[in-house]
Parts: C-alpha cells; sequence; structure tokens
C-alpha cells in the first residue's frame, strides 16, 4: 500500500502525483485504475481528480495473482532477506531461476511459488536480476508490480549495483579495468553469446583480489596452474555478460565449459553473485547485502598458494 497526504501543490491532480512522485508505469496505472485500487480519502476515485491539501491519497498495488505455468515445489529455500514487498535468496548453482522444458518443476520460481503458497500469498513469480543455473549468489523476487519496475529501473539507471567473484584462468596482467564490448548473441545458437560491434552495449568492471596457484596432481595437461580471483561490478546486465567478457580478456572463467574449458577442479564455472546494494522501492532506505563464497569455490582457494 502506498500512502501520501497533500501538505501543498505541487502535483495538482492524482495522475500527476502517481507518475511523478511514486513513478507507477502507465501499464501499472491502467491495472489499477482497472481494480479501483486508487482512493481519496478512503473513496475509489479517478486519475484526473484534482488534490487539495490534507487530501489523503492511498494506492493498493497488492494483487492477487498467480503464475499459472509454475507448479509449486517445495525445496529448501536460503533466505537472505524478506518483507512485505521482496524476498531475497542465496542461490545454489545448478538450480536455473526459471522452469523450462528440462526444468519444469525444479526451478527456484518453483520453490518460490512452494513457498508463497505456504504464507497463503497469491503472486507472481517476479525475479528481478537473472543468474544463470551454474552461476551462484544472491537473487531478488519482488512480491508486487510496482517493487519489480522500481527495482528494474534502478538497475537502467545505475542506482542498483550487483557485485560478482569468480575464479579465472591465469594471471590477469592489470590490477584493475574495464571491459567495454559489446554482446550478440552468437548465430544460430539460442544460448551462446559473443563478443560484436552488432551487439547491445555491455560494460564491465573488474578488480584483481588475488593471484593463486594451483598444485599440478600430476597432471599437467588437464590441470590450471594459475588462477586469479577477480571481483566484477557489472554496469549492464547482457546474458553471460561475465562469463563473455572474462573470455575475451584472454581468461575464461574456471570450469565454464561454454565460454572456456573444463576443469577437474570445480564442475561449473567459478562465479558468485555476491553482493548487491540498491533503494528500497519503499522505504527509500539504502540496502546492501553480501554472502560468502560457496564451499566449491573455497574449496579451490584452499588448495592453492597466494603467489
Amino acid at each position: 500500500m502506498l500512502f501520501y497526504q497533500v501538505i501543498n501543490q505541487q502535483y495538482h491532480t492524482i495522475k500527476q502525483l502517481l507518475l511523478q512522485y511514486f513513478q507507477i508505469s502507465h501499464r501499472l496505472l491502467i491495472k489499477l485504475k482497472k481494480y479501483k485500487r486508487i482512493h481519496l480519502n478512503g473513496i475509489p476515485t479517478y486519475i484526473d481528480k484534482t488534490l487539495s491539501i490534507g487530501d489523503i491519497v492511498t494506492i493498493y498495488i497488492d494483487f492477487d495473482e498467480i503464475s499459472e505455468n509454475i507448479v509449486p515445489t517445495q525445496m529448501s529455500l536460503n533466505i537472505v532477506y524478506e518483507d512485505t514487498e521482496l524476498l531475497i535468496l542465496n542461490k545454489s548453482y545448478g538450480i536455473p531461476v526459471h522452469p523450462s522444458v528440462s526444468h519444469f518443476n525444479d526451478s527456484l520460481s518453483n520453490g518460490v511459488q512452494f513457498y508463497f503458497s505456504m504464507q497463503q500469498l497469491q503472486r507472481k513469480i517476479r525475479p528481478v536480476n537473472r543468474l544463470d543455473k551454474d552461476t551462484s549468489g544472491l537473487i531478488i523476487f519482488a512480491k508486487n508490480e510496482y517493487v519489480q519496475e522500481l527495482l528494474i529501473r534502478q538497475m537502467k539507471d545505475k542506482t542498483f549495483e550487483k557485485r560478482y567473484l569468480a575464479l579465472l584462468e591465469g594471471f590477469l596482467t592489470n590490477a584493475s579495468g574495464t571491459i567495454d564490448a559489446p554482446i550478440v548473441r552468437k548465430k544460430d545458437s539460442i544460448i551462446e553469446r559473443e563478443i560484436s560491434t552488432q551487439g547491445a552495449t555491455a560494460i564491465t568492471h573488474y578488480t584483481l583480489l588475488k593471484k593463486l596457484e594451483l598444485p599440478n596432481n600430476g597432471n599437467h595437461q588437464n590441470s590450471i596452474r594459475s588462477l586469479s580471483l577477480v571481483e566484477f561490478r557489472l554496469e549492464t546486465g547482457r546474458t553471460h555478460q561475465i562469463r563473455v567478457h572474462s573470455s575475451f580478456l584472454g581468461h575464461p572463467i574456471l570450469g565454464d565449459t561454454l565460454y572456456g574449458n573444463a576443469s577437474p577442479d570445480i564442475c561449473r564455472q567459478a562465479l558468485h553473485a555476491y553482493k548487491i546494494s540498491f533503494i528500497h522501492p519503499f522505504t527509500k532506505e539504502h540496502m546492501m547485502f553480501s554472502i560468502p563464497l560457496p564451499e566449491d569455490m573455497k574449496t579451490v582457494i584452499r588448495h592453492s598458494k597466494i603467489k
């Protein structure tokens, strides 16, 4: 529920208030009108209604709605934070965010749907950020359309920050840098991406944290002797952006079989979304969450020595 008491004539109509102050999209505004969710002094009203000093405007943004194509499935969710508007999870690797033909009932969205149903919440599944199936880390689910819209807008405005940790093959030459290389879907592939001048803008900032050396284990041909622990900060959010940009640098992510090489040291790409920060759409509070590396990435580091 959104609430506003008129104390001056900055907004002359309810429509101005909703679009300018609350930043409600035209699409959501149509839905609010249809279901009579906009009230003036406790009574449903029209958006062209003129506002007067002392008026109280209430917008009921929560709707009972479900994602009909997502089957509720009981699973263990690692909840990092939850309030009436947001659910933030630490996703394990190996779990896709969205259902698909091969993961019809075992995606993270299936688990969130079940969790909501146990709370008697009829909500659509609205992930705010995306993570690949084998990327671990923080992911946000919005509990209503308004919150989802504002957080996605923060991503576009670059006030929503996402940081990742990754283990890369080899030693990076520079201690920090920026990769500005556009990304496009590879021809004849529905999954793989590549660098192309015809692609969408993609900007990734990186910082080298540690140089590591792995023992040979008697199998030099298939071992990766040198690794870089790197922090990435995304300025844009293209599909597979960090994976494509790391490969473009000549240092693919350890274990990334799509853009690099399989590894005996880890069974997936060693990429972890460890930190997010944003402005809470309701409280306007600056929110920051960080989580430690998962055990498989920690194991690789423990088995290494710092150069």
